[in-house]
């Protein structure tokens, strides 16, 4: 691919090409540029390099490299499993699937080793088995596939909204209200490509959120809420509820962990309960991950002086 400056607005080369190239991240451009696979007049330029009027970037971006992950022996906390499916309590600080940074230690490395290879190819080398995800730092109920059949039939469920989906949040201040649903467009944030955000319809996908809060503490302005999902974009929860000023404590992305005045080490989101049908035998299922010992305080205050509405 080749690019010609015609309007180099005083950028230097990596704002230039991250204004040009949206799909690509700041750090992915700049990765690229001390790699060599983006060239400024046919030199390997620096990052912070200016641009000029009538420069000719070069830019080969190299084909990704799939990991095929491995068995690996990881603790796993199994809810439950059977010949078609297995659901875990995923731990805080755990990546679902191999990628780029986190070539292994994920969850698919454990799952592989825990069922013996048995998962659904579907989701391919580096990811199978895997019907949704959560966020690394996000603890909590996740179901894989062990057989293709089970994989197309979990993954329908979740596209079909059928799966029953709540989560345990801890928030810095408290909703206006008690009990809302939160219904908005969310897509890719149009500045910061690595995060999303409410986006103006027809852009993004529509995503909803019932929330109701537990309990308050007043002396540290933070909230026990429970989300239900009814959409499953990602970074919903988190989203939606910065979006209501109510981000969640410890969130790196979408809120700044240490002005926060509670700092507990974690995203405090649990994907406490999840609900669905058997692949197989359509029976319904119910699950629930125990609630991590970080969220005992605010569950405390629940249960002694709950709020309702």
């Amino acid at each position: 691919m080749q690019l010609r400056v015609d309007d180099p607005q005083g950028d230097r080369l990596d704002s230039f090409l991250a204004r040009e190239l949206p799909e690509l991240s700041r750090s992915r451009i700049q990765t690229l540029i001390k790699d060599g696979h983006i060239l400024l007049n046919g030199n390997k330029p620096k990052p912070r390099q200016a641009v000029a009027r009538g420069d000719l970037i070069r830019i080969d971006i190299p084909e990704p490299t799939l990991a095929v992950a491995a068995p690996q022996d990881i603790p796993l906390s199994v809810l439950f499993e059977d010949d078609d499916l297995i659901v875990v309590d995923k731990a805080h600080g755990m990546v679902v699937h191999p990628a780029a940074g986190n070539p292994d230690g994920t969850l698919v490395n454990a799952l592989l080793h825990h069922c013996h290879g048995r998962l659904a190819g579907i989701g391919g080398i580096e990811r199978p088995g895997i019907v949704h995800r959560l966020d690394k730092d996000t603890s909590g109920c996740l179901v894989a596939a062990k057989t293709d059949l089970a994989h197309q039939l979990l993954v329908a469920q979740f596209a079909d909204r059928s799966t029953e989906k709540r989560y345990l949040a801890v928030t810095q201040a408290a909703p206006a209200k008690l009990t809302d649903t939160i219904f908005t467009h969310i897509g890719r944030h149009p500045v910061n490509r690595q995060k999303m955000a409410v986006v103006n319809p027809p852009g993004g996908k529509p995503a909803i959120t019932d929330y109701e809060v537990l309990a308050t503490d007043p002396s540290n302005d933070s909230t026990l809420v429970l989300c239900h999902l009814h959409t499953g974009r990602t970074h919903q929860i988190r989203v939606h509820l910065a979006h209501i000023a109510t981000p969640l404590l410890g969130d790196p992305i979408y809120a700044k962990p240490a002005r926060q005045k509670v700092q507990p080490g974690r995203l405090m989101l649990h994907a406490w309960q999840l609900g669905l049908t058997h692949p197989r035998t359509g029976a319904r299922l119910a699950f629930q991950a125990p609630i991590p010992p970080e969220f005992s305080p605010w569950l405390a205050l629940a249960n002694s002086n709950p709020q309702t509405t």
